[in-house]
């Protein structure tokens, strides 16, 4: 799968196993926000996903310092950013900033980023009772993209 061409968003619920390079095996997902944006941090050798706190930010400089305090941190090999769609699979707004945020986050950090369908995650993690809705959506999506390339 190539990052900048392809994503791992799947037409239904259930994730689509994809081709995937076994060399990466660090991720950071983000639930972008214009004034939260979620973040979670994971693995393929666990499978799962940690809850990192929610980056608090408005405006792209203050995001993306954030941003690159937890790249620092983590160490990723690869970032998966959800994107939102309406429940018919039809784009809306957020929809083309989530895209832009993905297209910055390549350009910035030199990493590849991977694309997962992120409707109903947000709804997913209140109704699991999360306390940061932002970072639990964030830790669905990059389960949703680790089950994808398991």
């Amino acid at each position: 799968m190539n990052p900048d061409t392809s994503s791992t968003r799947p037409s239904n619920a259930a994730a689509q196993a994809v081709d995937f390079p076994a060399h990466i095996q660090q991720f950071l997902a983000f639930d972008f926000g214009t004034k939260r944006t979620g973040a979670a941090s994971g693995n393929r050798i666990f499978g799962g996903a940690s809850p990192l706190p929610t980056i608090k930010a408005e405006g792209a400089d203050a995001r993306f310092a954030a941003i690159e305090k937890l790249i620092k941190e983590w160490q990723p090999q690869a970032l998966v950013i959800g994107v939102p769609y309406h429940p018919d699979g039809a784009p809306h707004e957020n929809t083309a900033r989530a895209l832009k945020f993905g297209r910055q986050l390549r350009g910035r950090f030199n990493l590849p980023v991977y694309e997962v369908d992120e409707r109903y995650s947000t709804t997913e993690a209140l109704a699991g009772g999360a306390k940061d809705a932002d970072a639990a959506s964030a830790c669905i999506i990059l389960e949703q993209f680790l089950r994808s390339i398991a």
